[in-house]
């Protein structure tokens, strides 16, 4: 064994915690960003969080020392789009459902799209039981505490966006590497501007609301983007992809623990049939080819 190997075995700890921090920063950021709901919506927290998020990974990227081309500008800005999208349909869908289930339910788009790409059988049962766990989170099964359908759809929908999300950080990625969060969090951060200002005005601009959106910002944007990029500099993509299956139960977690949200028997086992379907198709998924650089 070479000192390599063993200085690489001694240091796998280090990505696996980075990631697994990151996506419990997500999940905390999202819990308070719930709690602004009350005072700003759905739509105005949706604002503050991108623009907070914005703001600071322009400090920490700098995107403007790498400029985007004429080839690259109109991924770029359908990537910010898409963002923007994203982030207001899944804080809508917050606002009406749990934390746990928004984000099973959100989960659906890019396990769809991970599994679209291949013919295997394996997939398909895949794809058959996420459908299974969606159709347990669905307001048509019977439950003591019934799902409100639009906020169900609303994080069907955010799914959809997160899968034409990861295809489009793709293609501009490929030009502007990490720089490319940065330019899209600013696009987004203006096109949601209007949504904002309209359902919030100037309650926007309290002292007590940006504290709590800056905490927003660092824990949904800056300090989970910081920590994916040492986990995925670390990792290989295979064990990412298993790992990031566990979401949409740190989300049910975090939502028992900070929001005081419970869930049936039906709607946890909704959930743990998404996990299960991420988990098996990111196991079995064939190991993808590396890019030339």
């Amino acid at each position: 064994m070479t000192l390599t190997s063993v200085a690489r075995r001694e240091a796998a700890p280090l990505p696996v915690a980075a990631l697994m921090g990151a996506m419990v920063s997500i999940q905390i950021g999202a819990t308070f960003a719930k709690g602004l709901f009350p005072l700003i919506g759905a739509q105005g927290t949706t604002t503050l969080r991108l623009v907070v998020g914005a703001l600071m990974l322009i400090a920490v990227l700098r995107p403007w020392q790498v400029r985007p081309s004429r080839a690259t500008m109109p991924w770029l800005v359908a990537y910010g789009v898409t963002l923007c999208a994203l982030n207001l349909l899944f804080y809508a869908a917050l606002a009406t459902i749990p934390l746990g289930i928004a984000v099973a339910l959100e989960f659906s788009g890019p396990l769809l799209l991970a599994t679209l790409a291949s013919r295997r059988a394996s997939d398909f049962a895949w794809i058959a039981l996420a459908v299974a766990g969606i159709v347990l989170l669905s307001p048509f099964v019977r439950s003591l505490q019934p799902l409100d359908p639009t906020g169900v759809m609303l994080a069907l929908a955010a799914g959809g966006f997160w899968a034409l999300y990861i295809v489009l950080a793709q293609k501009a990625g490929a030009e502007l590497g990490s720089r490319t969060t940065a330019y899209g969090m600013a696009i987004a951060a203006v096109l949601v501007l209007p949504f904002g200002v309209a359902q919030a005005g100037t309650a926007l601009l309290a002292p007590s609301i940006l504290i709590s959106a800056l905490l927003v910002g660092l824990f949904s944007s800056a300090l989970p983007f910081w920590l994916e990029m040492v986990a995925l500099t670390r990792m290989p993509a295979r064990i990412y992809g298993t790992l990031t299956c566990l979401e949409p139960g740190l989300g049910a977690l975090a939502g028992f623990l900070f929001l005081h949200e419970s869930l049936t028997t039906t709607q946890c086992a909704g959930i743990a049939a998404v996990i299960a379907a991420a988990f098996g198709a990111a196991v079995t998924s064939k190991p993808p080819v590396p890019s030339p650089e």
